[in-house]
C-alpha cells in the first residue's frame, strides 16, 4: 500500500479518537456539575484504586486487598444506579467510536501482536482501488432495490425462458440475501451475474456489498481488466504498482469482479485470474467470496477462457442469468 495513504489516514483516526474522547470528558464534566455525587464517586474510585496497587505491591496483604476490592464493587454499584436513574445523559460521558473494534486506533491489539482493523483496511481499499466504482453504495441497496422496473412478461420465445424478467430478479436477489445470510458459511458458493448489459449487475453486486460491509466485512472492487493488469505490472515489478495488491485481492472478503471479458486475454493473465480464484476458494482459514459480472454468455465464457476457469466457476457458483429490457430506460 501507498506509505502516504497510510499516514494520512492514521493522522485521521488519531483526529476522531482524541475527539470523541474528548466529547466524553466535557460532557462527563457537565454530568459532574449536575450531580456531584458522581464526582464524589469517582474520586474515591480512583484513591481505592491506588490504595490497592500499593497493597499488591507492597506488602501483598491479601485482607487488606479483599477490604479494598469490596469498597470499589459497592461504589461501583452505587455509580450505577444513579447512571440509570440519569438516563440518557449517562450514555454522553462514554466515547463513542466509529469502530467499536478497533475503537478509531485502526489496529486491534491480541496479546502482544496486532493486526490491521477491517474498517482501516477498507478505506485503504477505497482510496487506492475502488476509487469510483462503489461510491454510491447509500443509494446502492436492497430498500432502493425496484423489481417494478422489470417487466412482467412471460415470453418463452423473447426471453428463453418460462418466467418472467421479474420473477427472474426476484429469484435472484433471494439468491443474493442468502449469500449475505451465510457468507461466513465456506460451503456458500460464490456468485456469477451473467446478462447483457443495464440490467441490474452491477447493482446488485453494489447492494451485497453494501449489506457486507454493514456487517465490518471487507469488499475489494475491480473490473477485469484493471485487476489482471495490476497482477501482471505486480509480477513485473513494474514502479507505481502497489506491492501487496496480489495479498488483498487473495484476502480481503468479499471481492467483485466487474465486466469479465472486457480484458485483452493472454496466457499469461489466463494463468493468473485462475490462480487467484483457484486460491480463494482453496482458503480455509476464512471465508473469501467471489463476486464475478460478466456481458458474455456461459458458452462465451466457455469460448473465451481456458477450460480450468469455466469449470472452477461452473462447480462453485450460483450462476444468475439476468435477461429483460435494459432497465435503465425505465429509470427516472
Amino acid at each position: 500500500m501507498n506509505t502516504s495513504t497510510l499516514k494520512t489516514l492514521l493522522i485521521e483516526y488519531s483526529k476522531k479518537k482524541l475527539r470523541a474522547e474528548e466529547l466524553a470528558y466535557h460532557n462527563k464534566l457537565y454530568l459532574y456539575e449536575e450531580f456531584p455525587e458522581l464526582d464524589a464517586i469517582d474520586k474515591k474510585l480512583s484513591s481505592l484504586a491506588l490504595s490497592t496497587m500499593k497493597a499488591v505491591t507492597q506488602n501483598n496483604n491479601k485482607d487488606l486487598i479483599v477490604q479494598l476490592n469490596e469498597k470499589i464493587e459497592q461504589l461501583k454499584k452505587e455509580k450505577e444506579k444513579i447512571l440509570n436513574s440519569i438516563g440518557s445523559k449517562a450514555n454522553t460521558i462514554v466515547p463513542h467510536y466509529e469502530c467499536q473494534n478497533c475503537l478509531d486506533t485502526g489496529y486491534i491489539s491480541t496479546g502482544a501482536s496486532s493486526q490491521m482493523c477491517n474498517c482501516l483496511k477498507q478505506r485503504i481499499y477505497n482510496i487506492e482501488y475502488n476509487k469510483s466504482n462503489i461510491h454510491n453504495l447509500e443509494k446502492q441497496n436492497f430498500d432502493n432495490f425496484n423489481l417494478a422496473l422489470f417487466s412482467s412478461e412471460v415470453s418463452p420465445e423473447k426471453y428463453n425462458s418460462n418466467v418472467s424478467p421479474r420473477e427472474n430478479m426476484q429469484l435472484i436477489q433471494n439468491i443474493c440475501l442468502q449469500f449475505i445470510e451465510n457468507f461466513e458459511n465456506l460451503d456458500e458458493k460464490n456468485l456469477l451475474f451473467t446478462g447483457k448489459t443495464g440490467l441490474g449487475k452491477t447493482f446488485l453486486s453494489s447492494c451485497i456489498a453494501n449489506e457486507l460491509l454493514k456487517k465490518g466485512k471487507t469488499v475489494l472492487y475491480q473490473t477485469s481488466s484493471n485487476m489482471l493488469d495490476a497482477i501482471i505490472n505486480y509480477r513485473f515489478g513494474k514502479p507505481n504498482t502497489a506491492s501487496d495488491i496480489y495479498d488483498h485481492l487473495l484476502n480481503v472478503d468479499l471481492l467483485i469482479i466487474d465486466d469479465l471479458g472486457t480484458e485483452s486475454p493472454n496466457n499469461m493473465k489466463l494463468a493468473e485470474l485462475f490462480n487467484l480464484l483457484n486460491s480463494r476458494l482453496l482458503n480455509t482459514k476464512k471465508s473469501t467470496k467471489t463476486i464475478i459480472s460478466t456481458n458474455l454468455s456461459l458458452q462465451s465464457l466457455f469460448k473465451t477462457y481456458d477450460e480450468r476457469i469455466v469449470s472452477r466457476i461452473v462447480g462453485n457458483y450460483n450462476i444468475c442469468y439476468f435477461f429483460g429490457e435494459d432497465i435503465r430506460f425505465n429509470q427516472g
